[in-house]
């Protein structure tokens, strides 16, 4: 059986994917599964990014939610960080998120966070959805009725209980920047204009104007296009882009190049070493992470632990082992002194806070490390199944790096949300990664349909 839960929650093309009746019946198992050991206090809250289906599954997940006798908190438009927050503050015994990132408005997606804050472990993941498994086909759980039907409270004033906190992260005031903010029309339309505000930054923003279908739609921090224009016309110190669900930050120097995750990590890295914040001199990433990445980290004396994409593996390493940072080149990063998950907020905060502090421009973040080339090829297939075995695509593989040798490496990974296949070539030569990556997406496009 597929497993429901992906590397980020339930995902999928609303109404066809991810329907109603499926929010219905994770609310109901949700429900029922954090009831089991508290059943005087089972409280739940719900958030969501501007998706024009996220009103659909919010109601349905909080009449799935009543009907098992939970009790619903629903927050509206709001962070992804700030559920976690939230959750944890207000003693609730799980989280719920209704979004699905940075993909297109059509598709969206639920997840969960614990009491605790953090996403749920796989081993839970997999017990809620027994759950709804046994509800789909003969649900025989309790009902709840009459006085034990549950309740549904309208909390968006929440919002400003994670926007005090946000902006409790740093000590400083951003009087002497100039900053654009592209909200990605998405969750953070409302909370990161108020936090620099707040913060007595210069503020432009752009992309605040959220509709329901133009989340992420060439803006935000898949498409910094428009915000490098931005931060150039201004004659901006910075640009400041949040994917849909603000989970993510990248930025733009003030000469229009893109500060990466990588970059991100390296200069906070760097400053908390300086500091000594920074536990055991080590960070932790992915193996998406860039040559350059780790060279720069070596040469300053840090250490980089290494795990699958994903945040949540991320995570999962940082808390084994206290480290207290690490992340993704695409913008999830995680401070674990102050976050239970990645916050794009407190991430642009940490970024603006280093640039105020050692008076500094935004570009010398970019020129704390080389970065290699490195070029991603997205290849939409019909199944991922199998692929990893296919004995045509591994001699692709193979050729592709034997091509290039020891000046680079190949990754080739299957989308934890989305039917693709990902096709990452590094070296120093563009033109040459550009071929050997059409050609290993073009025989994975033959084999995986």
């Amino acid at each position: 059986m597929t497993r429901l839960f992906g590397t980020d929650g339930v995902r999928g093309e609303a109404n066809k994917e991810l329907t109603a009746e499926l929010a219905y019946n994770l609310g109901r198992a949700a429900a029922l599964y954090f009831d089991k050991n508290d059943k005087e206090n089972c409280k739940i809250l719900i958030g969501r990014d501007t998706r024009i289906s996220g009103a659909m599954f919010e109601a349905a997940l909080a009449a799935g939610i009543c009907s098992a006798g939970g009790n619903v908190i629903i927050t509206g438009i709001i962070p992804t960080p700030a559920i976690a927050y939230l959750t944890k503050k207000h003693k609730a015994k799980a989280g719920i998120v209704i979004s699905a990132s940075h993909n297109p408005f059509h598709d969206n997606g639920i997840k969960f966070f614990g009491g605790d804050g953090y996403k749920l472990p796989d081993e839970v993941e997999d017990e809620v959805a027994e759950i709804v498994h046994q509800i789909s086909v003969n649900d025989t759980f309790p009902r709840a009725t009459g006085k034990n039907v549950g309740m549904i409270t309208y909390r968006h004033d929440l919002v400003y209980d994670y926007i005090d906190y946000v902006t409790s992260t740093i000590n400083i005031k951003l009087t002497d920047l100039k900053i654009v903010l592209d909200c990605a029309n998405g969750a953070a339309y409302e909370s990161m204009p108020a936090v620099l505000r707040r913060l007595g930054a210069k503020l432009i923003v752009i992309n605040d104007s959220p509709d329901g279908i133009n989340i992420n739609d060439n803006c935000g921090s898949t498409h910094l296009e428009n915000l490098q224009k931005e931060v150039l016309s201004h004659g901006a110190d910075i640009g400041v882009a949040h994917d849909g669900d603000a989970d993510r930050c990248l930025c733009v120097d003030e000469k229009g190049r893109v500060i990466d995750g990588d970059h991100i990590i390296v200069a906070c890295a760097l400053a908390m070493k300086k500091r000594n914040e920074l536990h055991n001199n080590t960070v932790v990433s992915t193996v998406m992470a860039n040559i350059g990445f780790h060279k720069a980290l070596k040469a300053n004396g840090c250490k980089v632990e290494i795990t699958a994409v994903g945040d949540r593996y991320v995570l999962e390493n940082m808390k084994k082992n206290n480290y207290n940072l690490g992340g993704e080149q695409s913008g999830h990063v995680i401070f674990t002194d102050f976050a239970t998950t990645g916050d794009g907020l407190i991430t642009a905060l940490q970024v603006l806070a280093h640039i105020v502090t050692n008076k500094i421009k935004a570009s010398q973040i970019v020129d704390t490390m080389i970065s290699y080339p490195q070029l991603l090829l997205n290849v939409h297939v019909a199944s991922k199944d199998g692929w990893q075995d296919n004995d045509v695509i591994k001699q692709a593989i193979k050729k592709g790096e034997t091509e290039l040798g020891c000046d680079g490496r190949i990754l080739v990974r299957p989308s934890g949300t989305e039917p693709l296949i990902r096709v990452m070539a590094e070296g120093p030569d563009q033109k040459q990664l550009e071929s050997i990556c059409q050609s290993i997406g073009d025989i994975i496009k033959e084999e995986q349909g």
